[in-house]
């Protein structure tokens, strides 16, 4: 019994190629090995020795009492390692589940960051459709305040009109006012003309006074 070697201090004589297992690998080997933690190791361990003592059993009793013993215990071994393949296996769909559950979620923050560009590109135009608006309305309100085309084209045709009649109107008035200012020089000639007469007229009267006067005051021969 106390020849017995143990699988886990066995070490090989064989030089054996090292190779570096990943996380998942140690992880995956470990649960293969264990089980769930609920001690493989020590049924294997079991098994073996049951193996050994089987083959040295000396009686027919002691040597079927050890075959039952393993059958039991590779019945444990095999219930725990279909356990340990069922863990893995639904691990391995949850896995899948989640790979396709990250895809949904980046295809959907892709569709995400879509969606707000396009309402960013429908708020600019919003706000220039916002913007175009309000300086239309200001233009139509400015427009509002002035006349219409035609209107202003109806004033100017009557303003241009009424400016003809009141240049028709001064021109008359000018040729009138000639007329006054030739007139009241006729006017003023001829009361010019009647004052040298009146003057030349007294000059005579003095002159004829005079000469009766004189004639009055010599004596008779």
């Amino acid at each position: 019994m106390d020849g017995i070697i143990q699988p886990s201090s066995y070490k090989p004589k064989a030089k054996w190629k090292t190779t570096i297992l990943t996380a998942d690998e140690v992880i995956r080997k470990r649960l293969l090995i264990d089980g769930d933690g609920a001690g493989d190791d020590r049924r294997i361990n079991l098994l073996v020795k049951s193996f050994i003592k089987w083959c040295n059993s000396g009686s027919q009793e002691e040597g079927y009492s050890q075959y039952q013993r393993m059958l039991s215990t590779l019945s444990q071994c095999e219930f725990s390692m279909g356990k340990t393949l069922l863990v893995y296996d639904m691990n391995l769909r949850e896995m899948e589940n989640y790979e396709k559950i990250y895809k949904e979620i980046e295809c959907s923050i892709a569709g995400a960051h879509e969606k707000i560009a396009e309402c960013k590109k429908q708020i600019l135009q919003a706000k220039r459709i916002r913007k175009n608006r309000q300086e239309y309305d200001a233009l139509a309100k400015v427009i509002q305040h002035h006349p219409d085309r035609h209107e202003t084209l109806k004033e100017l045709e009557a303003l241009g009109k009424e400016l003809e009649h009141l240049s028709h109107i001064k021109e008359s008035v000018e040729d009138k006012l000639e007329l006054r200012r030739k007139q009241f020089h006729v006017l003023l000639s001829t009361i010019h003309e009647l004052q040298q007469t009146l003057e030349n007229d007294e000059k005579l009267s003095e002159v004829e006074e005079a000469q009766e006067a004189s004639m009055e005051t010599d004596p008779k021969p």
